[in-house]
Protein backbone atom coordinates (compact mmCIF):
# COMPACT_ATOMS: atom_id res chain seq x y z
CA UNK A 1 0.00 0.00 0.00
CA UNK A 2 1.51 3.31 -1.02
CA UNK A 3 2.62 5.68 1.86
CA UNK A 4 0.46 8.79 2.05
CA UNK A 5 2.09 12.05 1.14
CA UNK A 6 1.96 15.15 3.44
CA UNK A 7 2.62 18.67 2.38
CA UNK A 8 4.58 19.43 5.62
CA UNK A 9 7.31 16.82 4.93
CA UNK A 10 10.54 18.47 3.65
CA UNK A 11 12.16 16.89 0.70
CA UNK A 12 15.01 14.48 1.57
CA UNK A 13 17.80 16.23 -0.43
CA UNK A 14 17.33 19.44 1.62
CA UNK A 15 17.92 17.61 4.94
CA UNK A 16 21.17 16.14 3.66
CA UNK A 17 22.42 19.57 2.57
CA UNK A 18 21.77 21.09 6.02
CA UNK A 19 23.67 18.27 7.76
CA UNK A 20 26.63 18.69 5.42
CA UNK A 21 26.68 22.46 6.02
CA UNK A 22 26.81 21.96 9.79
CA UNK A 23 29.80 19.61 9.44
CA UNK A 24 31.64 22.15 7.30
CA UNK A 25 30.94 24.94 9.83
CA UNK A 26 32.27 22.85 12.73
CA UNK A 27 35.45 22.00 10.82
CA UNK A 28 36.00 25.68 9.96
CA UNK A 29 35.51 26.77 13.57
CA UNK A 30 37.91 24.05 14.75
CA UNK A 31 40.52 25.15 12.21
CA UNK A 32 40.19 28.83 13.12
CA UNK A 33 40.40 28.02 16.84
CA UNK A 34 43.55 26.01 16.32
CA UNK A 35 45.10 28.79 14.24
CA UNK A 36 44.33 31.36 16.95
CA UNK A 37 45.85 29.15 19.67
CA UNK A 38 48.96 28.60 17.53
CA UNK A 39 49.25 32.36 16.92
CA UNK A 40 49.02 33.05 20.66
CA UNK A 41 51.73 30.45 21.35
CA UNK A 42 54.00 32.05 18.73
CA UNK A 43 53.47 35.48 20.28
CA UNK A 44 54.27 34.13 23.76
CA UNK A 45 57.38 32.42 22.43
CA UNK A 46 58.52 35.67 20.82
CA UNK A 47 57.93 37.53 24.08
CA UNK A 48 59.99 34.93 25.95
CA UNK A 49 63.00 35.27 23.66
CA UNK A 50 62.86 39.07 23.46
CA UNK A 51 61.77 40.12 26.94
CA UNK A 52 61.51 37.35 29.52
CA UNK A 53 64.72 35.41 28.76
CA UNK A 54 67.16 38.35 29.38
CA UNK A 55 65.55 38.91 32.75
CA UNK A 56 65.45 35.29 33.84
CA UNK A 57 68.43 35.92 36.12
CA UNK A 58 66.41 38.46 38.04
CA UNK A 59 63.58 35.96 38.43
CA UNK A 60 66.06 33.32 39.54
CA UNK A 61 67.64 35.67 42.05
CA UNK A 62 64.25 36.34 43.59
CA UNK A 63 63.78 32.66 44.39
CA UNK A 64 64.31 31.93 48.08
CA UNK A 65 67.45 30.03 49.08
CA UNK A 66 67.20 26.83 51.07
CA UNK A 67 68.68 28.62 54.08
CA UNK A 68 66.01 29.73 56.56
CA UNK A 69 65.40 33.38 57.21
CA UNK A 70 62.95 36.24 56.81
CA UNK A 71 61.48 36.64 53.35
CA UNK A 72 62.73 40.21 53.03
CA UNK A 73 66.40 39.38 53.62
CA UNK A 74 67.18 39.06 49.92
CA UNK A 75 65.39 42.15 48.67
CA UNK A 76 68.52 43.83 47.31
CA UNK A 77 68.08 46.42 44.60
CA UNK A 78 69.20 44.52 41.50
CA UNK A 79 68.74 47.61 39.33
CA UNK A 80 72.15 48.79 40.55
CA UNK A 81 73.88 46.05 38.54
CA UNK A 82 73.94 45.12 34.86
CA UNK A 83 73.20 41.85 33.11
CA UNK A 84 76.15 40.78 30.93
CA UNK A 85 75.88 38.41 28.00
CA UNK A 86 78.23 35.43 28.26
CA UNK A 87 79.74 36.09 24.83
CA UNK A 88 80.56 39.66 25.89
CA UNK A 89 82.50 38.39 28.89
CA UNK A 90 84.14 35.66 26.83
CA UNK A 91 85.37 38.31 24.39
CA UNK A 92 86.48 40.67 27.18
CA UNK A 93 88.67 37.97 28.78
CA UNK A 94 89.92 36.63 25.42
CA UNK A 95 88.07 33.38 25.93
CA UNK A 96 89.21 33.23 29.58
CA UNK A 97 92.84 33.04 28.51
CA UNK A 98 95.31 31.88 31.20
CA UNK A 99 97.30 35.10 30.76
CA UNK A 100 94.29 37.00 32.14
CA UNK A 101 93.95 34.79 35.21
CA UNK A 102 94.08 36.95 38.36
CA UNK A 103 93.64 34.16 40.86
CA UNK A 104 91.57 31.17 41.90
CA UNK A 105 89.12 31.45 44.78
CA UNK A 106 87.14 28.84 46.65
CA UNK A 107 84.34 28.88 44.04
CA UNK A 108 86.22 29.44 40.81
CA UNK A 109 88.85 31.43 38.89
CA UNK A 110 88.88 35.21 38.46
CA UNK A 111 89.94 36.75 35.13
CA UNK A 112 90.92 40.23 34.04
CA UNK A 113 88.80 41.57 31.19
CA UNK A 114 88.40 44.66 29.03
CA UNK A 115 85.00 45.70 27.69
CA UNK A 116 84.43 47.34 24.31
CA UNK A 117 84.11 50.74 26.02
CA UNK A 118 87.61 50.34 27.50
CA UNK A 119 86.55 49.55 31.07
CA UNK A 120 88.66 47.02 32.95
CA UNK A 121 86.73 44.38 34.86
CA UNK A 122 87.35 41.32 37.01
CA UNK A 123 85.22 38.31 36.02
CA UNK A 124 84.63 35.58 38.56
CA UNK A 125 83.66 32.35 36.81
CA UNK A 126 81.83 30.04 39.17
CA UNK A 127 82.69 26.35 39.01
CA UNK A 128 79.34 24.56 39.10
CA UNK A 129 80.61 21.02 38.52
CA UNK A 130 77.06 19.83 37.78
CA UNK A 131 75.83 20.57 41.31
CA UNK A 132 73.35 23.05 42.77
CA UNK A 133 75.85 24.24 45.37
CA UNK A 134 77.52 26.51 42.86
CA UNK A 135 74.24 28.16 41.89
CA UNK A 136 73.38 28.64 45.56
CA UNK A 137 76.71 30.35 46.21
CA UNK A 138 76.22 32.48 43.11
CA UNK A 139 72.79 33.66 44.21
CA UNK A 140 74.06 34.27 47.73
CA UNK A 141 76.85 36.53 46.53
CA UNK A 142 74.59 38.48 44.13
CA UNK A 143 71.99 39.09 46.81
CA UNK A 144 74.58 39.93 49.43
CA UNK A 145 76.53 42.50 47.43
CA UNK A 146 73.48 44.20 45.94
CA UNK A 147 72.07 44.75 49.43
CA UNK A 148 75.16 46.53 50.82
CA UNK A 149 77.30 49.46 49.73
CA UNK A 150 80.43 50.85 51.39
CA UNK A 151 83.72 52.31 50.18
CA UNK A 152 85.65 49.42 51.76
CA UNK A 153 83.57 46.68 50.12
CA UNK A 154 84.13 45.48 46.56
CA UNK A 155 81.63 46.85 44.03
CA UNK A 156 79.66 44.42 41.87
CA UNK A 157 79.11 45.77 38.35
CA UNK A 158 76.95 42.96 37.03
CA UNK A 159 76.42 39.26 36.57
CA UNK A 160 75.64 36.62 33.98
CA UNK A 161 73.59 33.45 34.03
CA UNK A 162 73.63 31.66 30.68
CA UNK A 163 72.79 27.96 30.76
CA UNK A 164 75.33 26.35 33.11
CA UNK A 165 77.46 29.52 33.18
CA UNK A 166 77.45 31.64 36.37
CA UNK A 167 79.66 34.73 36.34
CA UNK A 168 80.08 37.79 38.55
CA UNK A 169 81.57 41.00 37.18
CA UNK A 170 83.44 43.28 39.60
CA UNK A 171 85.30 46.54 39.27
CA UNK A 172 88.96 45.83 38.52
CA UNK A 173 91.38 46.51 41.37
CA UNK A 174 94.69 47.77 39.98
CA UNK A 175 96.82 46.45 42.87
CA UNK A 176 94.93 43.14 43.01
CA UNK A 177 94.89 41.31 46.35
CA UNK A 178 96.69 41.92 49.61
CA UNK A 179 97.89 38.31 49.50
CA UNK A 180 100.40 39.08 46.74
CA UNK A 181 102.16 41.62 48.96
CA UNK A 182 101.83 39.95 52.37
CA UNK A 183 102.88 36.52 51.13
CA UNK A 184 105.90 37.81 49.21
CA UNK A 185 104.47 37.07 45.75
CA UNK A 186 105.21 40.65 44.71
CA UNK A 187 108.31 42.84 45.05
CA UNK A 188 106.10 45.77 45.99
CA UNK A 189 106.85 47.27 49.41
CA UNK A 190 104.20 49.00 51.49
CA UNK A 191 105.33 51.60 54.02
CA UNK A 192 103.71 51.85 57.43
CA UNK A 193 101.30 54.62 56.44
CA UNK A 194 99.86 52.45 53.65
CA UNK A 195 99.66 49.37 55.86
CA UNK A 196 97.89 51.31 58.60
CA UNK A 197 95.47 52.67 55.99
CA UNK A 198 94.71 49.09 54.89
CA UNK A 199 94.18 47.89 58.47
CA UNK A 200 91.77 50.71 59.36
CA UNK A 201 89.94 50.38 56.02
CA UNK A 202 89.29 46.67 56.58
CA UNK A 203 88.11 47.43 60.11
CA UNK A 204 85.64 50.04 58.83
CA UNK A 205 84.33 47.62 56.20
CA UNK A 206 83.70 44.97 58.84
CA UNK A 207 82.08 47.51 61.15
CA UNK A 208 79.64 48.30 58.36
CA UNK A 209 78.82 44.62 57.80
CA UNK A 210 78.39 43.82 61.48
CA UNK A 211 76.78 46.98 62.84
CA UNK A 212 75.92 49.68 60.31
CA UNK A 213 74.29 47.95 57.32
CA UNK A 214 70.57 47.18 57.05
CA UNK A 215 71.34 43.56 57.88
CA UNK A 216 73.77 41.96 60.31
CA UNK A 217 76.24 40.15 58.06
CA UNK A 218 79.07 37.74 58.88
CA UNK A 219 81.64 37.39 56.08
CA UNK A 220 83.10 34.03 57.28
CA UNK A 221 86.24 34.20 55.11
CA UNK A 222 88.28 37.27 56.01
CA UNK A 223 91.82 36.63 54.75
CA UNK A 224 94.55 38.32 52.71
CA UNK A 225 93.40 36.94 49.34
CA UNK A 226 89.91 38.39 49.88
CA UNK A 227 91.19 41.92 50.47
CA UNK A 228 91.53 43.82 47.17
CA UNK A 229 93.51 47.04 46.75
CA UNK A 230 92.63 49.90 44.40
CA UNK A 231 95.07 52.28 42.72
CA UNK A 232 95.51 54.21 46.01
CA UNK A 233 95.85 51.03 48.09
CA UNK A 234 92.45 51.55 49.66
CA UNK A 235 91.23 48.10 50.77
CA UNK A 236 87.99 46.49 49.58
CA UNK A 237 86.60 43.36 51.22
CA UNK A 238 85.56 40.88 48.52
CA UNK A 239 84.25 37.34 47.94
CA UNK A 240 80.92 37.12 49.75
CA UNK A 241 80.24 33.53 48.65
CA UNK A 242 80.34 32.26 52.25
CA UNK A 243 78.74 35.29 53.89
CA UNK A 244 75.64 34.82 56.04
CA UNK A 245 72.83 37.12 57.08
CA UNK A 246 72.65 36.97 60.85
CA UNK A 247 69.46 37.24 62.95
CA UNK A 248 69.52 40.23 65.32
CA UNK A 249 68.12 38.22 68.23
CA UNK A 250 70.68 35.40 68.20
CA UNK A 251 74.11 35.33 69.83
CA UNK A 252 75.39 32.80 67.32
CA UNK A 253 74.31 30.34 64.64
CA UNK A 254 75.09 26.64 64.75
CA UNK A 255 76.35 25.77 61.30
CA UNK A 256 78.84 23.59 59.46
CA UNK A 257 82.35 24.97 59.25
CA UNK A 258 83.27 26.90 56.11
CA UNK A 259 86.29 29.12 55.83
CA UNK A 260 90.09 28.97 55.92
CA UNK A 261 92.02 27.28 58.70
CA UNK A 262 94.57 29.64 60.21
CA UNK A 263 92.06 32.48 60.20
CA UNK A 264 89.28 30.59 61.95
CA UNK A 265 88.02 31.28 65.47
CA UNK A 266 88.21 28.18 67.70
CA UNK A 267 84.53 28.15 68.72
CA UNK A 268 83.55 28.15 65.04
CA UNK A 269 86.11 25.62 63.80
CA UNK A 270 85.37 23.10 66.55
CA UNK A 271 81.77 23.67 67.70
CA UNK A 272 80.32 25.35 64.63
CA UNK A 273 79.27 28.43 66.64
CA UNK A 274 79.22 31.28 64.14
CA UNK A 275 78.91 34.96 65.03
CA UNK A 276 80.51 38.24 63.96
CA UNK A 277 83.22 37.45 66.53
CA UNK A 278 84.54 34.84 64.06
CA UNK A 279 85.26 37.68 61.59
CA UNK A 280 86.92 39.65 64.40
CA UNK A 281 89.25 36.74 65.15
CA UNK A 282 90.15 36.51 61.45
CA UNK A 283 90.80 40.26 61.40
CA UNK A 284 93.26 39.86 64.27
CA UNK A 285 95.24 37.25 62.35
CA UNK A 286 95.20 39.44 59.23
CA UNK A 287 96.55 42.47 61.15
CA UNK A 288 99.52 40.41 62.36
CA UNK A 289 100.16 39.26 58.78
CA UNK A 290 100.16 42.84 57.49
CA UNK A 291 102.60 44.00 60.18
CA UNK A 292 104.99 41.05 59.85
CA UNK A 293 104.49 40.51 56.09
CA UNK A 294 104.30 36.73 56.44
CA UNK A 295 101.71 33.94 56.34
CA UNK A 296 99.83 33.02 59.49
CA UNK A 297 101.23 29.49 59.16
CA UNK A 298 104.70 28.80 57.75
CA UNK A 299 106.03 25.32 58.47
CA UNK A 300 109.45 26.13 56.99
CA UNK A 301 110.25 28.34 60.00
CA UNK A 302 111.54 27.18 63.42
CA UNK A 303 108.81 25.54 65.49
CA UNK A 304 108.06 28.50 67.78
CA UNK A 305 107.63 30.81 64.76
CA UNK A 306 105.48 28.56 62.59
CA UNK A 307 102.08 29.80 63.78
CA UNK A 308 101.96 33.59 63.73
CA UNK A 309 99.46 34.31 66.57
CA UNK A 310 101.33 31.98 68.91
CA UNK A 311 104.67 33.56 68.00
CA UNK A 312 103.25 37.08 68.46
CA UNK A 313 102.01 36.16 71.94
CA UNK A 314 105.40 34.77 72.97
CA UNK A 315 107.07 37.99 71.82
CA UNK A 316 104.44 40.01 73.70
CA UNK A 317 105.13 38.08 76.90
CA UNK A 318 108.88 38.67 76.49
CA UNK A 319 108.36 42.40 75.79
CA UNK A 320 110.01 41.82 72.40
CA UNK A 321 107.00 42.56 70.23
CA UNK A 322 109.02 44.78 67.86
CA UNK A 323 110.74 41.60 66.61
CA UNK A 324 107.44 40.78 64.88
CA UNK A 325 107.69 43.74 62.51
CA UNK A 326 108.67 43.23 58.89
CA UNK A 327 112.47 43.88 58.67
CA UNK A 328 111.97 46.07 55.59
CA UNK A 329 109.52 48.18 57.58
CA UNK A 330 112.07 48.57 60.35
CA UNK A 331 114.55 49.92 57.83
CA UNK A 332 112.03 52.27 56.23
CA UNK A 333 110.68 53.55 59.54
CA UNK A 334 107.28 53.45 61.24
CA UNK A 335 105.21 55.19 63.89
CA UNK A 336 105.92 53.21 67.04
CA UNK A 337 102.71 54.18 68.79
CA UNK A 338 100.56 53.12 65.82
CA UNK A 339 102.32 49.76 65.46
CA UNK A 340 101.99 48.95 69.17
CA UNK A 341 98.33 49.94 69.09
CA UNK A 342 97.64 47.76 66.05
CA UNK A 343 99.38 44.73 67.60
CA UNK A 344 97.51 45.27 70.87
CA UNK A 345 94.21 45.39 68.99
CA UNK A 346 95.13 42.22 67.05
CA UNK A 347 95.77 40.32 70.30
CA UNK A 348 92.42 41.49 71.70
CA UNK A 349 90.77 40.13 68.55
CA UNK A 350 92.41 36.74 69.17
CA UNK A 351 90.99 36.25 72.66
CA UNK A 352 90.02 32.60 73.26
CA UNK A 353 86.38 33.32 74.10
CA UNK A 354 84.14 35.18 71.70
CA UNK A 355 82.63 37.50 74.34
CA UNK A 356 86.12 38.80 75.18
CA UNK A 357 86.73 40.14 71.66
CA UNK A 358 85.75 43.79 71.16
CA UNK A 359 83.15 44.70 68.51
CA UNK A 360 84.39 46.32 65.31
CA UNK A 361 83.16 49.79 66.30
CA UNK A 362 85.45 49.70 69.35
CA UNK A 363 88.30 48.32 67.24
CA UNK A 364 87.99 51.24 64.80
CA UNK A 365 87.91 53.68 67.72
CA UNK A 366 91.04 52.10 69.24
CA UNK A 367 92.94 52.08 65.95
CA UNK A 368 92.18 55.76 65.36
CA UNK A 369 92.96 56.68 68.99
CA UNK A 370 89.50 58.06 69.65
CA UNK A 371 89.40 56.06 72.89
CA UNK A 372 92.05 55.04 75.36
CA UNK A 373 92.81 51.32 75.56
CA UNK A 374 93.64 50.08 79.04
CA UNK A 375 92.75 46.38 78.96
CA UNK A 376 95.52 43.81 78.57
CA UNK A 377 94.87 40.80 76.33
CA UNK A 378 94.98 37.29 77.74
CA UNK A 379 96.58 34.32 76.04
CA UNK A 380 94.90 33.63 72.66
CA UNK A 381 93.56 30.25 71.57
CA UNK A 382 96.06 28.46 69.37
CA UNK A 383 95.08 26.14 66.57
CA UNK A 384 97.84 23.54 66.85
CA UNK A 385 98.61 21.75 63.59
CA UNK A 386 100.32 18.47 64.35
CA UNK A 387 102.49 16.72 61.86
CA UNK A 388 101.19 13.63 60.15
CA UNK A 389 104.16 11.26 60.10
CA UNK A 390 102.99 9.72 56.84
CA UNK A 391 102.96 13.10 55.12
CA UNK A 392 106.13 15.13 54.86
CA UNK A 393 104.12 18.17 53.78
CA UNK A 394 102.30 18.32 57.15
CA UNK A 395 98.54 18.11 57.34
CA UNK A 396 95.80 19.71 59.39
CA UNK A 397 94.00 16.47 60.19
CA UNK A 398 94.47 16.94 63.94
CA UNK A 399 93.57 20.22 65.57
CA UNK A 400 93.76 21.00 69.25
CA UNK A 401 92.85 24.24 70.92
CA UNK A 402 94.14 25.65 74.17
CA UNK A 403 91.32 27.60 75.81
CA UNK A 404 91.94 29.77 78.84
CA UNK A 405 89.27 30.48 81.42
CA UNK A 406 87.14 33.49 80.53
CA UNK A 407 87.44 36.64 82.55
CA UNK A 408 84.75 37.24 85.12
CA UNK A 409 83.41 40.21 83.21
CA UNK A 410 81.07 39.51 80.33
CA UNK A 411 82.17 42.72 78.66
CA UNK A 412 84.00 42.21 75.36
CA UNK A 413 86.69 44.65 76.42
CA UNK A 414 87.34 47.44 78.84
CA UNK A 415 87.47 50.57 76.76
CA UNK A 416 87.20 54.02 78.29
CA UNK A 417 85.75 56.80 76.19
CA UNK A 418 88.40 59.29 77.20
CA UNK A 419 89.72 61.57 74.51
CA UNK A 420 93.34 61.08 73.68
CA UNK A 421 95.25 64.15 72.67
Amino acid sequence: MPRPSFEGDPPMPSVQMETSSKHHSSALLFFLGGAIVLLILLILLLLYWKIIRPSKLMNMVRRPLKQPGPKDLFSGNLRTISYFDFHTLKKATKNFHPSNLLGVGGFGPVYRGKLDDGRLIAVKKLSLEKSQQGESEFLSEVRMITSIQHKNLVRLLGCCSDGPQRLLVYEYMKNRSLELIVYGKSDQFLNWSTRFQIITGIARGLQYLHEDSHFRIVHRDIKASNILLDEKFQPRIGDFGLARFFPEDQAYLSTAFAGTLGYTAPEYAIRGELSEKADIYSFGVLVLEIISCRKNTDLTLPSEMQYLPEYAWKLYERSSIFDLIDPRLQEDGYVERDVLQAIHVALLCLQPHANLRPPMSEIVAMLTFRVEMEVRPIKPAFMDRRRNKRDENFSCDTISVVLSSPQQSDSPSVVHANKVG
